[in-house]
């Protein structure tokens, strides 16, 4: 199989003038689409339908917009009626459909649309996320359910507390395949390939499908048919595109212009990390603009109140990570911003994806800094044409105020971001000005210093192999204390000690050995200095001021 060529048969665009009706759809189906004001298929749908209706594998791909979820969920459903049951039995609802979505937005709207479809039929359909209680969904599945829409990751939550049962999966289908079989997501994928029966049907759905993800669909898929409705890595015609160039410390700053200007009312912006996410929304805030912020670092109630305020216009702009790049269907979205370009050039089609569905027109901006042109260059090489760029007077690329240079100073052992602030670059619970405080260790610890301050060091010089320390170096440093400060040397000193005394052949002769530094020997040390001092020595002022005038 060449890289460029797609596994199996290849079914090319025609140009078809069908309705739903001549798909071979059940009566209950066609009500339901009819409820849902759609009248005729797109060209994903039309093709798909009767190939899934036959039992065939497919790889379908088509552009994001086009009715994706739609082409694999009727035919799904066609064929999963014919045993539906109204029975409260959970054996009698086995799983038999599995959707592995790659995010919790988009398996929420694919049950939707499953049961939106399905409302006539007997079936049953749960969906299964993270982010989310665990036990509710353990009980639906007990209950019985006929389709799952899962993600992988809680599904395998799932298969490992044996709340679930894969063993009857008849249709398995992989939505955004790509993203699911690349990224780190196969050891997943396989692993629940594996929990699978061998006999089943395989459907796999994308918007792209690189050269090295077909080729590994094609090692668990069987002769499958490929449908391929438009040119791979082309986005929507009805989304016009159009590049700002702007300084990066301005984009903030257009960004607000722009919206306030053309009145925008409803805007999806795309930011590179979930830190970025947040911070442009509080200065979108700042500037009078209704903005919030959605990544995958927010917890699930919050995603879906945030994506529902924007749904139903209430948010004006909509700041999100590439969490919302897949499967997000927003009715007529008008606007999408590139507020940074992603570094995978795919991801671009995606997210200019959000707008232009369903056969409304769309707008997608960029705002392009010089740091982002070869990111730029990448996303023109993948679609296969020149995006238009336009300069808007007043932030002509050079004009913004630069930020005052700052002195680069080497450092060792810098870690972390630039510029993540004074404390990362002075050391852990310094302040500027304050000088580094050196480890102590017994053998350079000062003769005013607390033993305590050594104790802690003691464990690093035992894990570093030096003899008597440890728990008997932590053991003498309590004695230490209790004795006074150095009056009992603690065990690591004395070892040094014992270094650095010289061989006894090269001692001079009468030097006197060294004095063991046990509590029994400082205890007989002090006696004997006690003895050998003066009483008077020892006696306070009043004791000698009434002694003899011989005894003094």
């Amino acid at each position: 199989m060449e890289g460029s060529r797609l596994p199996g048969p290849i079914l090319q665009e025609i140009v078809i003038t069908t309705s739903f009706e001549s798909l071979g759809l059940s009566a209950e189906l066609l009500r339901a689409v009819a409820e849902q004001g759609y009248t005729e298929p797109t060209p994903i749908q039309a093709q798909a339908i009767p190939i899934v209706l036959s039992g065939r594998d497919l790889l379908g791909a088509a552009q994001t917009g086009t009715g994706k979820t739609a082409g694999f969920t009727l035919p799904l459903l066609q064929r999963l009626a014919t045993a539906g049951n109204a029975s409260a039995s959970p054996a009698r609802h086995p799983v038999r459909a599995l959707i592995l979505v790659p995010t919790r937005e988009l398996a929420a709207q694919v049950k939707d649309s499953v049961r939106g479809y399905g409302r006539f039929l007997k079936l049953r359909t749960t969906v299964i996320f993270g982010g989310v209680g665990f036990n509710p969904q353990a009980d639906e599945l007990r209950r019985g359910v006929d389709v799952v829409v899962a993600t992988p990751g809680r599904l395998l939550d799932h298969v490992q507390q044996r709340t679930i049962d894969l063993r009857h999966v008849e249709i398995l289908v992989l939505d955004e395949a790509d993203r699911m079989l690349d990224m780190g997501f196969i050891p997943d994928i396989r692993r629940i390939l594996a929990l699978l029966p061998a006999k089943r049907q395989n459907l796999l759905f994308s918007a792209t499908f690189p050269d090295e993800i077909r080729k590994l669909a094609g090692s668990f898929m069987r002769d499958p048919v490929t449908v391929e409705v438009a040119p791979r890595n082309k986005p929507v015609e009805l989304t016009s595109q159009i590049v700002h160039p702007v300084d990066s410390g301005r984009k903030r700053e257009l960004l607000s212009h722009l919206v306030k200007t053309n009145n925008w009312q409803q805007v999806l912006v795309f930011t590179r990390t979930k830190h970025g996410a947040n911070r442009l929304a509080q200065q979108l805030e700042r500037d009078g603009i209704d903005a919030d912020a959605i990544h995958g670092n927010k917890s699930q109630g919050a995603r879906t109140r945030v994506l529902k305020r924007f749904k139903d216009n209430e948010l004006q702009v909509l700041v999100a990570t590439d969490i919302a790049a897949r499967g997000l269907d927003i009715e007529e979205l008008p606007h999408v911003v590139n507020y940074d370009l992603p570094h995978v050039a795919e991801d671009y089609l995606h997210r200019i994806g959000r707008t232009g569905r369903a056969g409304a027109s769309g707008e997608a901006v960029a705002l392009v800094s010089g740091e982002d042109r070869p990111l730029l260059a990448a996303i023109e090489r993948l679609i296969n044409r020149r995006i238009e760029q336009k300069v808007i007077a007043g932030f002509e690329r050079g004009t913004g105020p630069q930020a005052p240079a700052q002195p680069h100073e080497p450092q060792r052992h810098e870690r972390g971001r630039q510029g993540a602030g004074q404390s990362r670059r002075l050391g852990r619970g310094r302040r500027a000005g304050q000088r580094r405080r050196p480890a102590v260790t017994g053998r350079d610890r000062a003769p005013d210093q607390p033993a305590h301050r050594a104790e802690g060091h003691c464990r690093v010089r035992a894990r570093n192999g030096i003899p008597g320390t440890g728990a008997t170096a932590r053991a003498a440093a309590p004695r230490a204390r209790a004795a006074g400060r150095g009056a009992v040397a603690s065990p690591q000193r004395q070892w040094w000690q014992r270094r650095r005394q010289p061989p006894a052949a090269e001692q001079p002769a009468g030097t006197p050995a060294p004095a063991a530094r046990s509590r029994a020997g400082a205890a007989t040390a002090t006696r004997a200095a006690q003895a050998a001092t003066p009483a008077s020595a020892l006696a306070g002022p009043a004791a000698r001021a009434k002694a003899p005038t011989g005894a003094r």
